[in-house]
């Protein structure tokens, strides 16, 4: 099958400058398309890729960005900005008639917990009690969904999981965590350690996407582009520990539920997400996209993230709220000893 190419084509990404859109307009803009970014700065932590186009305006502000874009139209639009039905109903009035192809970033967080089967397929059901930013993705979905059948808005969607860069350290209690494994001190992971994970470097990420823009088999279409390195949770903890310098993390396992009684909101990531094993099948992307491989190990990736921080003190934020909360559960669930 021969690689589908972008070269020429017009591509706006709205957002463009985060954690996973930030790879993805870069490889656009190496593989020739022509880049607009819509948003409201440019990033000093991942700068706008020489070659592609600011469009300043706040995404939020309808009149802003209708004044910002005049009567441009864009063969793709990549939103990976639209979290809930209000703000995609507004792209969707936006560009009607004046894109070739509107892809929506949601989430793999959609699917059922714990999954019917693994590896997931797309066509798993979508449902997350437990996880309002799920609920509001799903809906949005189910609102382009409409939208394409009512009036052929081109919409392809595309479902990550967790997908990283060197700035994002893998753990919900962020630096502190690995500042812990430095000091010799216990680590919490929730549940027993064991779930499976699926972490994505956000160049491989990168590649899969650029190969569904402007892609005709992907109009109507859904996909996963995940990594299919899987890990359990101590086995992460363990990498991000060597990357550090760590030679044996001491890990503490509390249960998910303890944690979200403590902090409900951090117990909502896990129980409606990280809790479960979470593996995906990624053959349909490759079946538009036959060179997608997800060839960063989180091994390399965890190296990135431990000297991206170490490089610069100001990046090591630490959260002493949630640092004392993990103190406490690790406290009441560390193993005792018997005699």
């Amino acid at each position: 099958m021969a690689t589908h190419r972008i070269e020429d084509l017009s591509v706006l990404f709205i957002g463009g400058t985060g954690v996973i859109s930030s790879a993805c307009s870069r490889r656009a803009v190496d593989l020739g398309a022509d880049v607009h970014l819509l948003n409201r700065s440019a990033s000093t932590v991942r700068p706008i890729p020489d070659g592609a186009e600011l469009i300043r305006a706040d995404v939020r502000d309808g009149d802003q960005v209708r004044e910002a874009l005049g009567n441009r139209e864009f063969d793709v639009v990549v939103d990976f900005l639209g979290f809930t039905t209000e703000q995609v109903a507004r792209s969707v009035d936006l560009f009607r008639g004046r894109t070739g192809q509107y892809v929506f970033i949601s989430t793999a967080a959609a699917y059922l917990r714990p999954p019917a089967q693994v590896p997931v397929p797309e066509t798993a059901r979508l449902h997350n009690p437990h996880s309002a930013y799920a609920r509001d993705k799903i809906a949005c979905e189910e609102l382009l969904s409409r939208a394409r059948q009512e009036h052929g808005f081109p919409v392809t969607v595309v479902r990550p999981s967790h997908t990283y860069d060197r700035t994002a350290v893998p753990f919900d209690g962020g630096w502190a965590v690995v500042e812990r494994m430095r000091r010799g001190k216990e680590v919490m992971v929730h549940g027993d350690g064991t779930s499976l994970w699926t972490l994505t470097h956000h160049t491989d990420f990168a590649l899969g996407l650029t190969g569904l823009l402007g892609h005709p088999g992907a109009l109507g279409e859904t996909f996963h582009i995940t990594s299919d390195e899987v890990l359990s949770w101590d086995a992460i903890h363990r990498i991000v520990a060597e990357a550090a310098g760590v030679a044996e993390p001491r890990l503490v396992h509390v249960p998910s539920h303890a944690i979200a009684a403590a902090d409900p909101a951090w117990g909502e990531a896990l129980l409606g997400d990280k809790s479960h094993s979470m593996v995906f099948d990624n053959t349909k992307i490759r079946s538009l996209v036959p060179e997608f491989t997800a060839s960063v190990p989180f091994a390399q990736g965890a190296r990135e993230i431990v000297a991206w921080h170490d490089e610069d003190p100001r990046r090591r934020v630490l959260d002493s709220r949630r640092e004392a909360l993990m103190e406490r559960l690790i406290e009441t669930h560390r193993p005792r000893e018997t005699h």
